[in-house]
């Protein structure tokens, strides 16, 4: 079959071997794969990547950077054939979307990172059949390959344990800050504040539910959060005369979707105390910051990663029913051809929100 590989830090299009569904899995023909924001970080820094996975005991990450890869984790695929073992409970031409874990009693591989089975750069998967969620009537393939990153704010968002009196700042709008307004806005938190330097996702923000958006260029995104937060409404006042804190505000809970070096510590020096701080987006770099600031404010830091299958079934349902609008999100599609392009051409973006990569689309 053909596939667009990773080899030697770069993407390719090759031929590799069909895959053969061992016990409990399924073929499938994969119609529409997601470009996701750790693809291009895992062609960069593969080396690190499999390095920390190995270090955290996180398995299903473990990859050898020296062999082919063949990425893509955000899909949605058409059953083909059942291995042994398999209840056949959904028949072939169901269109499925799956949590990209492959089950295996001699471990979990993480599909899109892993040297032994193929991810969604490819004409074929195998799946576990018991992960299978079928895909409902109505619902796009293109839209339905966007359940696990939408599943990834969502699962924020459920982590952040927000009460009605917060307000969200999310610091980011690519596709993992895009995802937790998304889940905000269907949370019913107000007002949500987001920042991006890029016009473009300020603009897809305020479409996925974003009250205020800020350009961090022109106007500090922890100055308009004080505005927003403040309880009366009419900007950040102390509260009283011995309030030697500052100004009495709404509870904060600042989402960083970044994943880049520094932000983490710019926002512990910009918070306002007791703020809640949900990292999610993913930093491969070795990062640096000062505690003291976080101290200070007496700032609570939570990571979080990935979805439950709960998170993940949901996502799927909130998509079908049109409470998450996906559509505006893809800005592109590429057959197999395309996907190096296309990894570059998602460096912009004023260009690009998400890629859809379609492994039978004939040419680019």
């Amino acid at each position: 079959m053909r596939a667009a590989v990773m080899r030697d830090r770069k993407m390719l299009t090759d031929s590799v071997p069909d895959p053969e569904p061992g016990a409990g899995e399924v073929l499938v023909k994969t119609l529409a794969c997601g470009i996701c924001g750790s693809d291009l970080h895992a062609l960069q820094h593969a080396d690190r990547m499999a390095e920390a996975s190995r270090e955290a005991g996180q398995q299903a990450l473990v990859m050898d950077p020296g062999r082919d890869v063949v990425m893509g984790h955000e899909f949605c695929a058409e059953v083909l054939d059942h291995g042994p073992g398999t209840q056949k409970t959904l028949k072939a031409g169901t269109r499925v979307c799956s949590m990209p874990l492959l089950l295996r009693p001699s471990g979990i591989l993480g599909i899109g990172y892993s040297n032994e089975v193929p991810g969604g750069f490819a004409e074929y998967m195998v799946l576990n059949e018991m992960l299978l969620l079928e895909v409902p009537n109505g619902l796009s393939t293109e839209c339905a390959a966007l359940t696990e990153p939408m599943a990834v704010g969502l699962h924020a968002v459920e982590k952040a344990q927000l009460g009605p009196e917060d307000v969200a700042l999310v610091v980011g709008c690519g596709p993992v800050g895009l995802s937790v307004i998304a889940a905000l806005e269907l949370a019913g938190v107000a007002p949500i504040v987001a920042a991006d330097f890029s016009p473009r996702r300020r603009a897809l923000a305020e479409t996925l539910g974003a009250d205020i958006v800020v350009d961090p260029a022109e106007t500090s995104p922890y100055a308009s959060f004080q505005e927003a937060a403040a309880p009366d409404g009419s900007g950040a006042q102390a509260s009283s005369a011995l309030d030697l804190f500052g100004p009495s505000l709404r509870p904060a809970v600042i989402f960083e979707c970044v994943g880049v070096p520094g932000v983490i510590q710019q926002i512990l020096s910009s918070a306002p105390r007791h703020a809640r701080v949900i990292v999610a987006g993913v930093c491969m770099e070795t990062d640096r910051i000062e505690p003291l600031h976080a101290v200070t404010r007496e700032l609570t830091l939570q990571f979080v990663l990935g979805y439950t299958p709960e998170e993940f079934a949901r996502t799927l349902r909130n998509i079908a029913e049109g409470r998450i609008p996906v559509e505006p999100l893809i800005t592109g599609r590429s057959g197999l051809d395309g996907v190096a392009a296309a990894f570059e051409e998602l460096a912009n973006p004023e260009r690009h929100a998400k890629i859809v990569v379609e492994p039978w689309r004939i040419g680019t």
